[in-house]
């Protein structure tokens, strides 16, 4: 009887941290453009720094917060709750590029769900962005997303983080600052930190939340002013 649940879950899981999801997180870069560009990054080694401080000092301690919060909500069908939290992320999201990304992507990725799984918690959330009882970032759709479909929260960070961390060794490959090669070899080194992020949230609240990333978050405001670009942000 739990053999094919089991199945379908790890097939979500597999179906919803693939970068071939369009979700539209593949177009983000998240300032790792700018970075390069002013050759501030140049490096396997750069990129490398350039993660764990992203996913450390931001992504894992606000972003995986929010989400594992959400997820519990979703989980007891509190919408209301799902959306305070929406909330308190886009208030604390102090970037105007940012908040927008965020929006554009979760409202995606929400998009592309609905589609694709039957879910009447995922019909709900999307009333809630039509009449404006939410903004619909990434992280929060994301959380409702993973838990509508039968993954639990540290399965769905997990998938979260990984969808990052693919994404943004994509954008690098697409810049030519990396391989095919090196970027496997970097998202193996990289998986242990993602354990780490999953593991280190699940005693934090939403008052736990912050962010320090102010070189990352100075070449996300000027990514605009580039004379030509290839992501969002």
């Amino acid at each position: 009887m739990n053999t094919p649940m089991f199945a379908d879950q790890r097939w979500s899981l597999m179906q919803l941290s693939d970068s071939f999801f369009p979700s539209g997180s593949f177009t983000l870069s998240h300032g790792l453009e700018s970075l390069i560009q002013s050759q501030e990054i140049r490096s396997t080694q750069d990129l490398r720094d350039f993660l764990e401080l992203i996913l450390h000092n931001k992504i894992g301690s606000m972003d995986v917060v929010a989400l594992r919060q959400a997820h519990r909500a979703s989980a007891n069908n509190d919408n209301r709750e799902i959306q305070a939290i929406d909330a308190l992320l886009f208030a604390r999201t102090l970037l105007q590029p940012n908040r927008d990304s965020q929006c554009k992507s979760g409202r995606a990725l929400l998009m592309v769900s609905r589609s694709t799984w039957n879910s009447p918690k995922l019909d709900a959330i999307h009333t809630c962005i039509q009449i404006g009882k939410m903004h619909g970032l990434h992280p929060i759709i994301f959380a409702v997303v993973g838990q509508s479909i039968g993954l639990d929260e540290d399965n769905t960070i997990f998938a979260f983080l990984h969808g990052f961390l693919t994404g943004v060794c994509g954008a690098a490959l697409r810049l030519g600052l990396i391989g095919h090669i090196n970027a496997q070899i970097l998202l193996k080194e990289m998986a242990p930190q993602l354990e780490m992020i999953t593991q280190k949230t699940i005693g934090m609240d939403l008052d736990d939340m912050w962010s320090c990333t102010p070189l990352i978050d100075i070449a996300q405001m000027t990514h605009g002013a580039l004379p030509q670009h290839l992501f969002l942000n």
